[in-house]
């Protein structure tokens, strides 16, 4: 798995997502999977089954997370507010309207928040842009065009 970047906030993030897998959520299936024991016949417990499932998926995650937070490289916003970057928010002009987005890293993005993925259509075409430029990005409604209004 080659290096990902990600933001110092992504990273704290994920960091705490794992301490409370690792710390609390493991020990609460624990506690369930014993309780469900003491009901006696496993074989016909759906409790059991049900604790036991949510510890493989915990488990997993728990492993995919200490994997990520292996392979990825913490970055600081550029804070350079010339140029778009990893962590800036920028405001574009697109069909008459205004945008704003966040450039974020992957697990972070939420395109709801108007946080969008470094590694999105949307956040290639601006990183590296500044003010007043202009771009084209291929979206699945077709080619769009966006001005770079402001940059924070």
């Amino acid at each position: 798995m080659p290096d990902q970047i990600i933001s110092k906030e992504g990273y704290e993030k994920l960091k705490k997502e794992l301490d409370e897998r690792v710390n609390v959520k493991r020990l609460e299936i624990a506690a369930r999977i014993e309780s469900a024991k003491e009901l006696g016949d496993l074989s016909e417990n759906a409790e059991y089954a049900e604790a036991k499932d949510e510890q493989a998926f915990n488990d997993g995650r728990i492993s995919e997370l200490t994997t990520l937070l292996k392979n990825v490289t913490v970055v600081q916003s550029n804070g350079e507010k010339s140029k778009i970057g990893m962590g800036s928010t920028v405001t574009v002009k697109t069909g008459g309207n205004l945008k704003k987005y966040t450039i974020v890293s992957f697990n972070e993005a939420n395109p709801s928040e108007g946080k969008i993925s470094n590694e999105s259509p949307l956040g290639v075409a601006f990183v590296g842009k500044k003010k007043s430029d202009v771009v084209k990005v291929n979206t699945p409604r077709g080619e769009m065009e966006y001005e770079i209004v402001e940059i924070e």
